[in-house]
């Protein structure tokens, strides 16, 4: 079932059962695959957008901890070409970062003309853990929402497509990938003790989340909530609107420019 984009001021359904998949899918390994089949479809079409030169795809992913942003990366997009990718994940602002506007370090980020770009976490962040642990006033994070609207649609309206997926996981799936990462002497790097903290605080994240889909999903840079209880149909959901957008924008390679045509007869005759 193909993910539907939010649309404008529609409040999503972010509850425990809003993050299970939907019914009906194959299984794993069937669903690794079909994940596998977009992959290759998209990385084809990732050249051809590259040698296009003239427009951007934005991807931006934003989520609670663990779920899974790193693992869509991977395999989603681990088999694009470096050339055409730009991947960019967002830390604390830097003392330089926080002397200029909020919009300031992500709008040299974003991708040039030729490539996708995937943004680990955002600009929604200072709507998102700005508002929860009240580093700003309300009234300057409720003013980022129209600004953010303006941002995105300067960007469209500039050669750059923008899709945006909120990775949705339940508190209880959480919980079980954190305990995972202490379990596994592989993945115990990854454990950050201030994830807990964030859970105590669940219910004023939901709350910011629904704000921040329900105001900034717009014709031009939709949102699309993806149940990310189970990582494949995760995978596949976003691959899926990653390679129908790609498909849309129907990039063609540029034409043989005329010096080339006579290289070729000279190098032929």
């Amino acid at each position: 079932m193909p993910l539907k984009p939010l649309a404008p001021g529609a409040v999503p359904d972010l509850t425990d059962a809003a993050a299970e998949p939907p019914p009906g899918l194959p299984d794993k390994e069937a669903l690794r695959d079909q994940v596998d089949k977009l992959a290759d479809r998209t990385a084809k079409l990732q050249t051809t957008l590259y040698a296009e030169g003239t427009r951007a795809l934005l991807v931006v992913l934003q989520g609670r901890d663990t779920a899974g942003k790193d693992g869509v990366v991977r395999h989603l997009f681990g088999r694009l070409n470096p050339m055409g990718l730009e991947l960019v994940s967002f830390k604390v602002p830097a003392p330089l970062e926080l002397s200029h506007d909020f919009l300031w370090r992500i709008h040299q980020a974003v991708p040039p003309k030729g490539k996708i770009g995937i943004f680990n976490r955002s600009h929604y962040e200072d709507v998102l853990v700005v508002r929860v642990r009240e580093l700003v006033p309300a009234a300057v994070w409720g003013a980022r929402y129209e600004q953010i609207n303006g941002f995105e649609r300067h960007l469209t309206e500039t050669g750059t497509t923008i899709l945006k997926f909120c990775l949705h996981i339940s508190r209880e799936e959480q919980r079980k990938r954190l305990l995972a990462r202490l379990a596994d002497p592989h993945k115990n790097w990854k454990f950050n003790a201030n994830d807990l903290r964030e859970r105590q605080v669940w219910d004023r994240y939901t709350e910011a989340y629904r704000d921040a889909l329900a105001r900034t999903s717009t014709a031009w840079a939709p949102w699309y909530v993806v149940p990310a209880d189970r990582k494949p149909v995760r995978d596949l959901l976003i691959g899926e609107v990653v390679l129908e957008t790609l498909e849309r924008m129907k990039p063609v390679y540029p034409p043989v420019p005329g010096e080339v045509a006579q290289f070729r007869t000279l190098l032929e005759g």
